[in-house]
């Protein structure tokens, strides 16, 4: 059984090998990306049993991605490979201060290929959480129908539905975005996301205001990301406003959202007190600000603890 299954689009991603505009940078690394799959991978690091659903192009690129999941210990029985289209690809761009643009190459992502009929009703009768992103949708019509099937799966079989709105203004206007997401808000038990992104999709960007409003809707489990200022989150009727957690060096800041998304489910998995849970997964975001790459910096069960101050690091 998997503790968490995911649905997405891998991506490789390249990083630059220098700081600055783009234009002026001639060298990159090739590395991976995709919201999903980071959570998957920053799950699994943590030791949770995680399952992708996705397809790839059936290229180099898409058989580098598929093995590095499997490296990281994720069950890719769900991805295959597809012949006439190319694995997605984006580019970085990385200023000193940390801050990160990103460069889209995904116009004919293998996931059009994925229909609501190739999601395997047994997958999700084995499995906990169903976590997704608000990137799917916006990559193509057939998404939406992918996600509203696996919705209904989810809630047939008892499912916890987790849901990152992970908006990408590069992929889809304001105006689609909340008209997509905005609809699948009221199926959700567990929300994970970032004040401007509640913004597009509620008009409301006050963490509280935003708890109240979504509150009504029936979701249970409440996280609303503030980047370098914490978290703030609410369940069972407790609201707790999380400082916090400085990072040792900001360098990177994309992942950071995933691992703390990543933090909050396992903190959920365990039944953990929501003061645990938000302050966990704080401090995995501000681990992963520190190296350069999307998934590169998402730590290991233990290294979280050795941040913490839970257990000593010996270094010799």
């Amino acid at each position: 059984m998997n503790d968490i299954i995911t649905i997405g689009e891998a991506m490789i991603a390249f990083s630059p090998q220098s700081n600055g505009p783009m234009r002026f940078v001639n060298g990159f690394e090739k590395k991976i990306g995709g919201a999903e799959l980071n959570l998957a991978i920053g799950c699994a690091r943590l030791g949770l049993k995680t399952g992708y659903i996705s397809r790839l192009g059936n290229d180099e690129f898409g058989k580098y991605i598929y093995n590095f999941a499997r490296g990281e210990g994720i069950d890719m029985s769900h991805t295959e490979f597809v012949d006439g289209y190319p694995t997605s690809l984006n580019f970085k761009e990385i200023m000193a201060d940390g801050n990160v643009r990103t460069f889209y190459y995904r116009d004919k992502s293998p996931t059009l290929t994925l229909t609501p009929e190739d999601l395997d009703e047994a997958y999700f009768k084995d499995a906990k959480i169903l976590h997704l992103t608000g990137i799917y949708p916006a990559i193509g019509d057939i998404h939406i129908e992918v996600m509203e099937k696996a919705i209904e799966l989810a809630k047939k079989h008892n499912l916890l539905v987790s849901f990152d709105p992970n908006i990408r203004l590069k992929m889809w206007t304001k105006e689609e975005a909340r008209k997509v997401l905005s609809s699948i808000l009221p199926k959700v038990d567990i929300l994970l996301a970032g004040a401007e992104e509640m913004d597009i999709i509620i008009g409301e960007k006050d963490p509280n205001v935003i708890i109240e409003k979504v509150k009504s809707m029936g979701i249970s489990f409440i996280a609303v990301k503030q980047g370098s200022e914490g978290s703030v989150g609410h369940y069972n009727g407790e609201t707790i406003d999380a400082k916090p957690v400085k990072a040792n060096k900001v360098v990177d800041t994309v992942g950071a959202g995933d691992g703390f998304n990543a933090g909050v489910l396992y903190g959920i998995l365990n039944e953990w007190p929501l003061g645990k849970t938000l302050h966990f997964g704080n401090t995995i975001g501000s681990m992963v600000v520190s190296v350069v790459g999307d998934n590169e910096g998402l730590p290991y069960y233990e290294e979280v603890r050795e941040k913490l101050g839970e257990i000593e690091r010996i270094e010799r």
